[in-house]
């Protein structure tokens, strides 16, 4: 995984972890939504990276 997607991919996972957490402690559902949807987002790019190690080797 390069550098720059790992970091990110982490940032996303990180930033969406928060406003989800937030979103819910505030009762805010759609803050909730959007911080779940960062947070897939990076999911989703990590495992992008991941696979593309798998097959460099």
């Amino acid at each position: 995984m390069s550098a720059g997607e790992k970091a990110k991919a982490k940032t996303e996972q990180a930033k969406g972890k928060t406003k989800e957490a937030a979103g819910s402690a505030l009762g805010n559902d759609r803050m909730a939504a959007e911080g779940q949807a960062e947070k897939s987002t990076g999911d989703a790019r990590a495992a992008k990276e991941k696979t593309k190690d798998a097959f460099k080797h």
